[in-house]
């Protein structure tokens, strides 16, 4: 099957075809998607691909639900609706970071249906973030989550993960909101998880220690956002594109700050509805390393 084909699954129907590889590769076998995971590797499940501008299937027959990642089978960066069903079966997640408060990343019901019991958020909205989680209770029932806020730079651990809470170069109705992106490292891999931003913000950078001369360990895996059009798209100011993720890529690697396993690609998400060729259109114009990702597909990091 191919990818053009498999996005015009839904739900639980698509879940058999995204399989975890080796070395942070991707394959296709005829096999189960979710087992263990192995000791000092990292798997990550795309929940969701898609940019804000996707509503259900387009007219070529294609879909990408809202953007989220499932890590380790058992924690969540940001949550909606649109993403319930590509959860594995049996996997009820317990803990969600968001990025922002975008209503395509952060989604109360969902976070509430699922069961979450604890909810990171920017230190900048933590208020919003507690009032509209309480509306959602009121309405929908449900336990209201511990809500954590996070601040820039700062590190929290869940089992043998470390999450660390980076800035992001992206913006929301509320001027003091500062969006995140995150840095995930357990054993030796230190995944950069970048969406929503135009680039990687200086500061970013340097607490991730992707700067020549910073120091610090390099990552080993990195999923960017590439949202953004090449022909001048506003989407610029807040957003990055293929060739900003393909830039950022050549500089990584010949600085020495990004070391991935051999064969290993970068993979894009938050793709734009409206912006973008189909899957197939993507596997066959995206220059190598970068490879767009899809709803459902497994990857194993290490």
């Amino acid at each position: 099957m191919n990818r053009r084909d498999f996005l015009r699954l839904g739900g639980s129907a698509a879940l058999a075809f995204g399989v975890i590889g080796p070395r942070g590769m991707a394959l296709e076998p005829d096999a189960e998607a979710v087992g263990a995971v192995p000791p000092g590797t990292l798997a990550l499940r795309f929940l969701g691909t898609g940019a804000a501008d996707w509503k259900g299937r387009d007219k070529r027959g294609e879909w990408r639900r809202f953007s989220s990642v499932l890590l380790d089978n058992r924690l969540l960066i940001d949550y909606t609706t649109s993403v319930a069903t590509m959860l594995p079966d049996g996997c009820r997640p317990t803990e969600v970071f968001y990025t922002h408060s975008h209503g395509d990343h952060f989604d109360p019901i969902a976070a509430l249906r699922l069961g979450i019991r604890r909810a990171y958020v920017g230190e900048t909205w933590v208020a919003r973030a507690k009032e509209a989680f309480a509306a959602a209770a009121a309405e929908h029932g449900g336990e209201v989550p511990d809500i954590v806020p996070l601040s820039v730079g700062e590190q929290k651990r869940s089992g043998d993960l470390c999450i660390t809470a980076l800035p992001a170069n992206h913006a929301t109705a509320d001027l003091r909101e500062q969006t995140l992106i995150y840095l995930v490292e357990k054993g030796p891999v230190r995944l950069l998880y970048a969406t929503d931003t135009a680039g990687i913000p200086a500061l970013a950078a340097r607490i991730a220690g992707l700067e020549a001369y910073g120091g610090g360990l390099p990552i080993t895996a990195l999923v960017m956002e590439a949202t953004a059009s090449e022909d001048g798209d506003y989407r610029m100011f807040g957003h990055s594109s293929i060739a900003v993720v393909q830039r950022t890529v050549q500089v990584l690697l010949k600085t020495g700050r990004y070391i991935p396993a051999d064969g290993q690609m970068v993979y894009l998400t938050h793709l734009a509805r409206t912006l973008h060729g189909t899957q197939a259109e993507l596997d066959a114009t995206l220059p190598a390393p970068l490879r767009a990702a899809y709803d459902g597909l497994d990857v194993l990091f290490g």
